[in-house]
């Protein structure tokens, strides 16, 4: 999709921070941090929001999940605790309609979040 940002990052036609990447996940940092460490996950192929997976994209989602996981021990935020957020559509946050994880460590976290 040309006109989707986060394609746009994962096809390399936009720079990015990449923090990781495979055939399935591109990783990268945030460019309006909400914590010392704030990475987004996004798959290579372009979902809008969670309200698209399907059964099938059970593989994709384990990806995601092991991608950030990967990351928050990389980046030294696991063994303290980190957060994974996933916003879907406007009122939850949602600002990129391709769906995206927010890898969010480094400070302590309130609750409730929002």
């Amino acid at each position: 999709m040309t006109d989707c940002l986060f394609c746009r990052i994962a096809g390399g036609d936009l720079a990015a921070d990449v923090a990781y990447r495979d055939d399935w996940v591109v990783a990268f940092h945030d460019i309006n941090p909400q914590a010392p460490v704030h990475v987004l996950v996004i798959p290579v192929r372009h979902i809008s929001s969670l309200l698209e997976l399907q059964l099938t994209d059970e593989a994709l989602l384990w990806r995601l999940h092991a991608a950030a996981v990967r990351l928050a021990r990389e980046l030294g935020i696991a063994e303290r605790g980190f957060r994974v957020v996933i916003n879907t559509n406007r009122e939850a946050g949602q600002s990129v309609p391709h769906l995206h994880l927010h890898l969010l460590g480094g400070r302590p976290m309130g609750w409730p979040p929002g």
